[in-house]
């Protein structure tokens, strides 16, 4: 696997790079400028338009572009595409998948989920408050889309560690052991294969029997689906709200006057979530070239990959207002940072009320908190981008 560093961002890009990972805000900038569709030949190739309008031209164009594979880097070579519905598929069939999944997402089912939430909020700081240092990713955000998901799949909350593995074997460590990320699949497979076993027995009031007694043109749902669907729904709300929660838990434990100001005003907690959503967006997908085609002019072959960065496209200056700075009152923030298109991320009423519960949690009983010392924070993930540690002190 080529790892040499990068020395042309325009034409050799890596979003593995930890130059990238890091802080890939600047490169942004200048590819904008300079190369709005980045491109490179590593990890199998791959386009990468910068600005928003490039994003979203491509996030809607379902005729050139196909959701088939929306990993940011390719699969294994010889591994079997996972086909998770709907976020792997394409319209006709997209639209009836997603139908079957709305329901228990809609703002009805996630006011039902809210006391939950905090339930397990209030259970974690009671934990941490014990210590007069934590770490507010690992020690509290990691956990919480973990334990909300597992509670509407219907599995048992006493596997949080399982899937938290899972987890970080694919979103984060796929670049470097790209074949432990592959054996997390076939696990999480094999879990759901056991779960579906034993709801086809007897049902529960779960997402899980849900799914097998749901219908798609008349007929029940294949293993395949269900399984699909299942690893989709614990994967896809796991590592991407931890890393929304612990980079707006950064953000305030870096800039006190923003936390000063929400925590003694928490009326602005849904602005300011909307505002780190946008500023720290977590989630770059992709998309594969139905046959030859262009963005903004580029050429792209069929068959090429290309990263939908809603990163960057929501630090568009042509579209935000001072667009490097966290405004938590900023007013108009039509940010993508759910997506755009029929794919826009179906779980992102769960994700919002994640957020808005575990930050207010917070600082209801941390107003105060700075980072517990100067450490330069690690931030990770080619394609779910997100604060790895954020170790703050508590009094």
């Amino acid at each position: 696997m080529d790892i040499k560093p990068v020395s042309d961002w325009a034409t050799d890009f890596d979003v593995a790079d930890p130059t990238y990972e890091a802080n890939p805000y600047p490169i942004w900038d200048e590819l904008r400028g300079t190369c709005p569709v980045a491109h490179t030949d590593r990890r199998g190739g791959a386009h990468l338009p910068t600005r928003y309008d490039d994003i979203a031209a491509v996030a809607y164009d379902t005729e050139h572009f196909t959701s088939r594979d929306v990993g940011v880097l390719p699969a294994v070579e010889g591994s079997k595409l996972l086909v998770a519905p709907p976020i792997t598929s394409d319209p006709p069939f997209h639209t009836d998948a997603r139908r079957i999944l709305l329901p228990f997402f809609s703002p009805a089912a996630v006011d039902r989920l809210e006391k939950k939430t905090r339930s397990i909020c209030e259970e974690l700081l009671d934990r941490i408050a014990v210590n007069p240092t934590a770490d507010a990713a690992g020690d509290y955000a990691q956990h919480i889309p973990v334990r909300v998901i597992a509670h509407m799949l219907g599995i048992p909350e006493s596997d949080e560690a399982i899937f938290t593995d899972w987890a970080i074997r694919i979103f984060q460590g796929t670049a470097t052991d790209p074949e432990s990320g592959r054996d997390a699949t076939r696990e999480i497979l094999a879990y759901f294969e056991d779960q579906v076993a034993t709801r086809r027995v007897e049902r529960a009031e779960d997402l899980i029997s849900a799914l097998i007694d749901a219908e798609l043109d008349g007929a029940p749902l294949t293993d395949k689906h269900i399984l699909g669907s299942c690893f989709l729904l614990l994967m896809a709300g796991i590592d991407t709200t931890w890393s929304g929660i612990g980079a707006s838990l950064w953000h305030l434990a870096t800039h006190h006057d923003d936390r000063d100001r929400l925590a003694a005003d928490p009326s602005l907690l849904p602005t300011a979530i909307e505002e780190f959503l946008r500023a720290y967006s977590p989630v770059t997908m992709a998309r594969l070239a139905v046959d030859d085609t262009e963005i903004a002019g580029c050429p792209v072959h069929a068959g090429d990959r290309v990263l939908l960065n809603f990163p960057a496209g929501n630090r568009d200056p042509d579209k935000f207002d001072r667009p490097d700075e966290v405004l938590i009152d900023r007013e108009k923030n039509r940010h993508f940072a759910f997506g755009i298109g029929i794919h826009r991320c179906l779980g992102s009423n769960v994700a919002r009320m994640e957020m808005q519960v575990a930050v207010g949690a917070w600082l209801e009983r941390f107003p105060t908190y700075p980072l517990a010392f100067a450490p330069e924070v690690r931030w990770g993930g080619a394609q779910v981008r997100g604060p790895r540690e954020v170790p703050v002190a508590l009094f």
